[in-house]
């Protein structure tokens, strides 16, 4: 069996005892960075074989894993903090087993995205995680105008040197919506600042520390500006790969609207690339 174990996010006793009996028990343990996790098990005195799984070696060591698991071998995967999978390695394995036909189960725990998520405030009802947001590029706005037209709270993870600029596009973005900037989850200094994009904005400091979730309470559009919405977007999309005035005619054609405005709108997008 192929165990995925979340492990803390900042404090080791959020660590479950399920978690712990499965990590005496397994044959080995896989993991994102065997530093990170040795110091863990050390912290359970816990001593089991490690083997190096990252981001970048997954899919080529998905083949031993399999055979591991063929021969009888447990083994517990897990990533730095938290789920494996969920913006961490692990999802290349989950895969590689369900293409095989071989058993893997799940053990839950800590979550950066579900903590964070209670601790805002905002509202539960639905909500959406984007991970990290794309760096710069088209890409990046065009994971902006999909976050400007969730109409629920969106929450994602971002680096203590972008919040400021993070922050600053969903203003652009989506207007000044309701947020909350959580940072150093489980640890000494937890802090969850909540209020208004530009209110959350005023009170940062020159430099933000520490790991960061931003998370958004997205208005539901009214029907004008989602239709808005939908040509910005839909247009970033056909610009990528056509001409300006081949992609504003389709455009047109395809949410019926008069073939001037859809034009001078792509030519606002141009620019502002």
């Amino acid at each position: 069996m192929l165990y995925l174990i979340a492990t803390p996010i900042g404090n080791l006793g959020d660590i479950t005892y399920r978690a712990v009996e499965t990590l005496k028990s397994c044959d080995e343990v896989w993991c994102e960075d065997t530093r990170q996790t040795a110091k863990l098990l050390n912290h359970l005195d816990i001593k089991k074989p490690l083997v190096s799984c990252h981001e970048y070696t997954q899919k080529e060591k998905a083949p031993q894993l399999l055979e591991k698991l063929r021969a009888g071998f447990d083994i517990a995967y897990v990533s730095d903090a938290g789920m494996p999978g969920i913006s961490d390695p692990g999802a290349v394995l989950v895969q590689a087993c369900l293409e095989a036909d071989l058993p893997y189960t799940v053990l839950p725990g800590p979550s950066a995205v579900l903590t964070a998520a209670v601790l805002s405030g905002l509202p539960l009802d639905r909500f959406t995680f984007f991970g990290f947001l794309p760096r710069e590029g088209a890409e990046r706005k065009q994971a902006l105008a999909d976050v400007a037209v969730c109409g629920c709270t969106v929450i994602l993870y971002e680096s203590p040197h972008r919040v400021k600029e993070t922050l600053s596009d969903v203003l652009a973005a989506a207007g000044d919506c309701p947020c909350a900037l959580v940072r150093e989850l489980t640890k000494v200094h937890e802090s969850c600042q909540r209020g208004t994009i530009s209110e959350v904005l005023s009170t940062l400091p020159g430099e933000v520390k520490g790991e960061c979730v931003l998370l958004f309470s997205i208005p539901q559009k009214t029907e004008a500006a989602s239709t808005e919405e939908d040509l910005n977007v839909l247009l970033l999309k056909l610009m990528d790969h056509m001409t300006l005035k081949d992609a504003a005619r389709e455009a047109s054609e395809a949410l019926k609207l008069p073939k001037k405005q859809v034009y001078a709108r792509a030519l606002e997008l141009k620019s502002e690339q």
